[in-house]
């Protein structure tokens, strides 16, 4: 028996193939653009690291010497 529908069905499975496909092609993009993005933040979030460390540092070296500022 033949299937009545198939040719309909046939049409929106090659649409659904079809948008898959641009749908991975977008993600990929995404993907490039993030790794670009998280790439050149590498260098803020060691500045960041860095500074961390010298005010924890800061913070220890005076309070040794007893000449912590009081907060304001």
């Amino acid at each position: 028996m033949e299937n009545p529908h198939e040719a309909e069905q046939a049409v929106l499975l090659e649409r659904i193939i079809k948008n898959v496909d641009k749908c991975n092609e977008a993600i990929m993009e995404m993907n490039h653009c993030i790794k670009e993005f998280l790439d050149s933040s590498a260098n803020v979030h060691v500045a960041a690291q860095l500074f961390a460390n010298y005010s924890r540092n800061v913070s220890y070296n005076l309070e040794a010497v007893k000449k912590m500022p009081k907060p304001v």
